[in-house]
């Protein structure tokens, strides 16, 4: 059992205070939510949790498996287990899919796959997100739709199988089909490995098809409430205005 936990966390940019002492945690195979509307401090929360150098942890913890990760570089939480998918993946020119994901993937292991022992595995997790082989050849994000930039973020998690995946607005820009491909997959790569999945969404549907086991809201860098999957539907009807002036304790 791997535990992301989060405990009182602070975090500064530029001077200014953005996230105010949030604790949350993450176990293997649950599904957390993050909702809030913009600015609230989702975003720069995970963005944090992953080693994003600009943002500063004025107080609190990051703890991977009771591990303190809180000054770990990017590169050592990859190899502790948790996984980013950005809001905003870049285009790499000149570096096909595959290229990229084998790198990747040596650098995470430790070892040096040989091209037919990762063209297998590569294959295998196409198949299961029932991704044309094709695709693999492109080059990173260019020329990509907003959906299949968001697939090629779900075939990264299928193929690096990390313990815990924070997803940041994934389903930012998509259609329907789009979001329902992008939540087929990840739900996919969770029932394979038992993952962790943190998201973060502004909107329920995306919940409609990735179930959350627990939902926080958070406003203004802080959570003020949090319960069951219900709590989205809560959100979904009421919006979020309603929350800073009620008792959400």
């Amino acid at each position: 059992m791997t535990e992301l936990s989060i405990k009182g966390l602070h975090i500064e940019v530029e001077g200014e205070e953005i996230v105010k002492g949030v604790t949350l945690s993450v176990k293997s195979n649950e599904i957390v939510a993050i909702m809030g509307p913009n600015g609230s401090g989702k975003s720069t929360l995970v963005n944090t949790v992953m080693g994003h150098p600009k943002y500063k942890v004025t107080n609190g913890e990051i703890l991977m498996d009771n591990k303190n990760m809180t000054d770990a570089s990017p590169d050592e939480r990859a190899k502790a287990g948790l996984f980013l998918s950005f809001q905003y993946p870049s285009e790499v020119s000149g570096v096909s899919i595959a290229n990229f994901l084998r790198t990747a993937v040596n650098e995470l292991r430790g070892i040096k796959m040989s091209v037919p022992d990762f063209m297998k595995l590569l294959k295998e997790r196409m198949q299961l997100l029932e991704m044309d082989s094709a695709f693999s050849k492109r080059y990173l994000n260019e020329g990509f739709s907003g959906g299949e930039k968001k697939r090629n973020e779900i075939l990264q998690l299928a193929v690096l199988e990390p313990k815990i995946a924070l997803l940041d607005e994934t389903d930012s820009g998509l259609d329907i089909d789009a979001l329902k491909a992008v939540a087929n997959g990840v739900n996919k790569v969770r029932e394979k490995t038992g993952m962790g999945v943190l998201v973060v969404t502004h909107y329920q549907r995306l919940l409609n098809y990735i179930k959350p086991d627990k939902v926080h809201i958070m406003m203004e860098g802080k959570i003020l409430k949090s319960g069951g999957a219900e709590l989205a539907l809560e959100i979904e009807e009421k919006g979020y205005d309603w929350m800073k002036t009620e008792d959400c304790e």
